[in-house]
């Protein structure tokens, strides 16, 4: 995995343009709209995503559609994997907790006189 993903994915606003188009492709008009910043803006952070491959760019007539690239950000799963793992087993790990903390605290209160 390369900086340039890091580099790209610690940008809040990047990481708005990924999630617009996780819900499907749009031309870079529609995020200027849906993002509320300026064509030159929205024009540079997607530079920074396609120089990284995490996005992809068709022409369609006079438009630029821009794409999710599912290759880096399949990398960067296989990579947080382990890590995945290790706070779901400390997630279950505070449930089996929890539960056992509800059934000692509902059981002393059943013991309790009314």
């Amino acid at each position: 995995m390369t900086d340039a993903i890091w580099s790209a994915l610690v940008d809040p606003h990047r990481r708005a343009v990924l999630d617009l188009l996780r819900e499907g492709d749009r031309a870079v008009g529609e995020l200027v709209e849906l993002l509320g910043q300026s064509q030159p803006n929205v024009s540079k952070h997607l530079r920074v995503l396609r120089e990284a491959g995490l996005v992809r760019v068709r022409r369609q007539a006079q438009q630029r559609i821009y794409a999710i690239e599912p290759g880096p950000i399949a990398e960067l799963d296989a990579w947080l994997a382990p890590y995945r793992r290790l706070w779901n087993d400390r997630l279950d790990a505070l449930g089996r907790y929890l539960d056992d903390e509800d059934g000692v605290g509902a059981a002393a209160h059943a013991e309790e006189p009314s």
